[in-house]
């Protein structure tokens, strides 16, 4: 069975084989079967091996695994790193910092030698002890699912695919394997150290499941693998929500259209913010439950911004919902602003004029009062506008910033008037957009604060004569 392994990993997926292909080496019987497996297909290996120095004896068997590779005629490369600083540094377990600092070399290794494929020997306990531990942290489908047999793009590379052959095999077949073909391996007694969560387990946990269900390893497996099926078909819904969705991204930030995303189903929500998360910080783990859920309180309204996990916030700007890591600034294309402070713009009637970043202003004279009335009344855009400028309509309109201490009555508000800037607080538009803000004015008067409110004496009533349709929106 394992030696058809190769063979039907090679039909399935889109391997080029033409170029080296990299293969992770611990020294351990699951790996050096592998790397047999790969040479006897005659296939282009190269042997990588990363030494975590955790052990005594990581460097003999460094240097073990470097014989090994001469004497099969293997080109063989090797790297180490001091996993436990490490991960003291950067707050992160063991095995997480082991982890990373391994795929990082691993997929450098591959750059360097322009590889057609990483290639580790994670197998099928592997896969039941992962879907096991993201069970434990509280994953969803995704994360059930376990570990992909291919993967690309995966969290270290767009090009280089990361391949798992050996997911559909048990351990005790890799063992009979290397039995068969008198492979020599080394035992690592760090993985009898129950100190360690995947050990633990290993060595309990799955052990006291099997006296409850003796099968309960298959049916884990079973189980991961009817997941990625549906959880294929729900990616690709969740590509196209994405697509719908993305307003505006780059280093360290997504822009979600915020009503877009509203209007998407709640689990689609969540595959969204995840995705982005994963985008922004590809090597870390995922978000759990507790997370989402305060992005998703964002993304509904109840608070302005929250902290995620993994250095990631969530908040809302303008018409955005923005996912971002810490140390970055969101840029400001997404809103639209005016080039400073002091421009001042005029808006003919009819016509149209650009701000910056692809966004237009534009004003249009409808003659028909009651019609507009009916479009205004079942307006929900807030970027759109029905305004009654009286019967002698102007030839324009004036653009600009706020004014110190300038007030205006908000639509609703006809007792009284309320300062600009009291108002802009008050729906928590960002601070840092409101000196650029464009205001709608005829005359010295406020007309509209587009994306928020209309001035409630320039509402268009149901026996207004004729109207003005105001409508900004981004176009570039």
């Amino acid at each position: 069975m394992a030696v058809d392994v190769l063979r039907d990993f090679a039909a399935k997926y889109p391997l080029d084989l033409q170029k080296a292909v990299i293969v992770g080496v611990s020294g351990g019987a699951d790996s050096l079967a592998l790397l047999d497996l790969c040479q006897r297909a005659g296939w282009p290996v190269v042997a990588a091996h990363f030494n975590h120095r955790l052990r005594p004896e990581a460097d003999v068997d460094a240097r073990w695994l470097e014989e090994l590779a001469a004497s099969r005629g293997i080109p063989f490369v090797a790297a180490a790193a001091d996993v436990a600083r490490l991960a003291a540094v950067r707050r992160q377990s063991l095995e997480e910092a082991g982890r990373e600092e391994r795929y990082r070399f691993l997929f450098a290794t591959a750059e360097k030698w322009r590889a057609g494929a990483v290639l580790v020997a994670h197998h099928a306990d592997d896969q039941v002890e992962t879907v096991l531990m993201h069970l434990l942290r509280g994953a969803g489908p995704s994360g059930l699912r376990g570990m992909r047999p291919f993967q690309l793009p995966n969290p270290w590379s767009d090009t280089i695919p990361l391949g798992r052959p050996l997911l559909s095999l048990w351990r005790d077949e890799i063992l009979a394997y290397c039995r068969e073909r008198g492979l020599r391996y080394l035992e690592d007694a760090s993985n009898q150290d129950v100190t360690f969560f995947r050990n633990r387990l290993r060595h309990k946990l799955l052990p006291m499941m099997e006296s409850y269900s003796p099968r309960v390893r298959q049916r884990l497996w079973r189980m991961a693998a009817v997941l990625a099926a549906e959880d294929d078909v729900m990616a690709e819904i969740a590509a196209d929500a994405w697509e719908a969705s993305l307003m505006d991204g780059g280093r360290g930030y997504r822009v979600f259209d915020l009503r877009a995303m509203q209007a998407q189903p709640l689990a689609v929500q969540r595959r969204l913010i995840r995705r982005a998360v994963r985008e922004l910080r590809p090597t870390a783990r995922d978000l759990d439950f507790l997370a989402v859920e305060r992005a998703l309180a964002v993304l509904r309204g109840e608070q302005s911004a929250a902290e995620l996990a993994l250095g990631v916030r969530a908040l809302c700007e303008g018409t955005g919902f923005c996912l971002t890591t810490w140390e970055t600034d969101l840029p400001e294309a997404q809103w639209p602003l005016l080039p400073t402070e002091e421009t001042m713009l005029r808006l003919s009637i009819p016509g149209a004029l650009q701000l910056r970043d692809g966004w237009q202003l534009s004003a249009a004279l409808l003659e028909d009062g009651a019609s507009a009335w009916e479009q205004a009344r079942g307006n929900a855009d807030p970027y759109r506008a029905w305004v009654d400028l009286g019967e002698d309509v102007p030839s324009e309109l004036v653009v600009r910033s706020r004014r110190p201490g300038e007030r205006f009555v908000p639509l609703g508000m006809d007792s009284g008037a309320i300062k600009v800037s009291d108002f802009m607080i008050n729906v928590k538009l960002p601070r840092r957009a409101r000196r650029r803000w464009p205001l709608v004015c005829y005359g010295d008067q406020v007309v509209w604060l587009p994306g928020y409110r209309l001035s409630h004496p320039f509402r268009l009533r149901r026996d207004s004569r004729r109207a003005v349709a105001l409508i900004l929106e981004r176009t570039g």
